[in-house]
């Protein structure tokens, strides 16, 4: 870079026990003009501690790693810095994923994702947004929309922190609708819709709409399989943007690495 005036790349610690699976993500992510690894960790002990030295955009944290897990680092990562962090890993199972996700982990891809896409999931949550697989992004619509009976909703008292018209974002951003999507439904613009989903995120103690998300399905603001009354889905189709697929709640939050 030359100049003083070009952007500073987006900095990323690569944390996975095999030395080999290590050096190739570095190898990926270091050949983008953009991005530059500026450590890497053999677990999450190390991780941690390359987080606080070098205070990175991202950290790609494998899961299975001995002594401090995946898990664990995302929690301790999550809570103490402004680092976001991107679950790298062979298994796709369920636990991992919600484990992950609610330690505030803002991406999971699986560790055969293709090289463009690695780079791209990074600049993708570098950039504030949430990202998962494919294959991920299928089994948390599953659950989200199965319904599970067996577990009870509990009340969230935070929400009472809402608005109504955040509440009624929330409900929204719960149900899979984009931005542009929710600004036809409530008719407003979407710079006010931003600003709600702002004002949720900061008032919930949340880091990004996934958490949101999950937020809204387990304290029953939104009830997975169940439209609201509103019938957001009819009037944003009339945009040309609405999901009508089975696989429509939360498309529009998860993101994905098809482009």
């Amino acid at each position: 870079m030359s100049g003083g005036t070009a952007a500073r790349p987006l900095r990323v610690v690569v944390a996975d026990d095999q030395e080999l699976v290590r050096a190739g993500f570095t190898m990926i992510l270091d050949a983008q003009p953009d991005i530059e690894v500026v450590a890497e960790a053999a677990d999450g002990a190390e991780a941690i501690a390359a987080v606080r030295a070098h205070a990175p955009d991202i950290a790609l944290l494998d899961i299975r790693m001995p002594g401090t897990d995946g898990l664990t680092a995302t929690a301790e990562i999550c809570a103490t810095t402004a680092t976001r962090v991107i679950i790298l890993t062979t298994f796709d199972l369920d636990a991992y994923v919600f484990e992950a996700l609610r330690a505030g982990a803002s991406g999971f891809l699986l560790k055969d994702v293709r090289r463009d896409d690695l780079a791209h999931a990074v600049r993708v949550v570098a950039g504030g947004d949430s990202l998962l697989s494919p294959s991920v992004t299928s089994k948390l619509i599953t659950h989200c929309t199965n319904a599970p009976t067996a577990v009870p909703l509990l009340p969230d008292p935070r929400l009472d922190s809402l608005t109504s018209r955040e509440t009624e974002t929330l409900r929204l951003l719960a149900r899979g609708l984009t931005n542009p999507e929710m600004a036809v439904t409530m008719v407003i613009s979407e710079h006010t819709v931003k600003t709600h989903v702002s004002n949720i995120l900061a008032k919930l103690g949340l880091r990004d709409r996934i958490q949101a998300v999950i937020t809204a399905y387990e304290a029953g603001l939104a009830v997975p399989g169940r439209r609201d009354p509103m019938n957001y889905v009819a009037r944003a189709s009339s945009s040309g943007s609405a999901r009508t697929t089975a696989a429509a709640p939360l498309r529009g939050v998860l993101g994905g690495v098809e482009r």
